[in-house]
């Protein structure tokens, strides 16, 4: 895997053009989310979806050393559902190549105040246009919930459609300015992904929340523009409802890091040791302690220095 050298990291004066303002990082910081101007060209979106479509196949530039024991992973044995592909990144120099993009992590950085922005994960997903696949439907959750182990409050999410991306293809949505609500209490069970929970305990935590910090939920549907990314802050409820379009929904979710983020220890109050799939993965620190900026899988997206 190629390694972005964090010294290269220049915009044209077009790319500064795409930068957010200081009135769409004023927008993020209220309301928790931001949908880009037009980062991705047409022919990188176009080449997206073609190496999906080989990775799909079976083709891979490399695999990783060590299978986490909570890897998502779709293989074509697991039929007509929802897919997801950890690490895609790591495994297609196509892809990482392409999400490596400077832009993408100055984006990411003047959103998020920070001066480096590292991936943190990404996942390849393709949402199949069945209307009534249960797989389809993502539950409300924020993402800082699954990454206990992190240090960080910054961190962020960017979705990369390949195409056009509305309700019908049961686009992501956010849950407008959740990302400063106070929760009602702590809760182990949210270190749980929402794929090991109950639907409706979920729909309820949110309202409960919600109720807690005397709000409504505020539901968005983002459209997504070909090209354009919805940036969601690490602590923004968000789901997403059902495909019933006449073509699958192919979009990458790609999970950044700022880079004060480091590994911490956590466990639940039953004394269960809270980890992640990097773990297992990354390198170790001196003390035994996963090193989550280890470049080979967690590469520099941009540097300011």
């Amino acid at each position: 895997m190629t390694v972005q050298d964090s010294a290269a990291f220049t915009l044209t004066d077009a790319e500064r053009e795409l930068l957010p303002s200081d009135e769409d990082v004023a927008f993020y910081a209220e309301h928790g989310w931001y949908l880009s101007k037009k980062i991705f060209t047409d022919e990188e979106t176009e080449l997206l979806e073609k190496s999906s479509e080989r990775f799909y196949g079976g083709q891979r530039d490399r695999t990783l050393p060590v299978r986490p024991p909570k890897l998502a992973y779709w293989e074509p044995a697991k039929g007509d559902v929802q897919r997801h592909n950890d690490y895609i990144h790591y495994e297609d120099d196509t892809i990482g190549r392409i999400l490596r993009k400077p832009l993408l992590g100055a984006v990411a950085a003047r959103l998020a105040e920070a001066d480096v922005i590292r991936v943190f994960q990404s996942t390849l997903i393709y949402k199949p246009p069945v209307a009534g696949e249960p797989s389809n439907l993502v539950p409300w959750h924020f993402d800082r919930h699954y990454w206990a182990t992190s240090t960080s409050e910054r961190m962020l999410t960017a979705f990369i459609p390949f195409h056009d991306c509305g309700e019908e293809m049961g686009t992501i949505t956010m849950v407008d300015g959740s990302h400063r609500w106070k929760e009602t209490a702590a809760n182990d069970a949210t270190s749980l992904h929402f794929a090991e929970r109950d639907r409706s305990e979920l729909d309820e935590m949110l309202e409960q929340n919600a109720r807690y910090n005397g709000v409504e939920v505020r539901k968005i549907p983002v459209h997504i523009p070909r090209g354009h990314v919805n940036f969601h802050h690490c602590r923004t409820y968000h789901g997403s409802g059902a495909n019933v379009s006449d073509r699958p929904r192919r979009a990458i979710s790609l999970h950044l890091q700022d880079g004060d983020n480091r590994y911490r220890e956590f466990s639940r109050t039953d004394g269960t040791r809270v980890s992640y799939n990097h773990d297992v993965v990354v390198r170790k620190n001196a003390d035994g302690t996963p090193d989550y900026t280890d470049p080979e899988f967690l590469p520099v997206l941009w540097s300011t220095s």
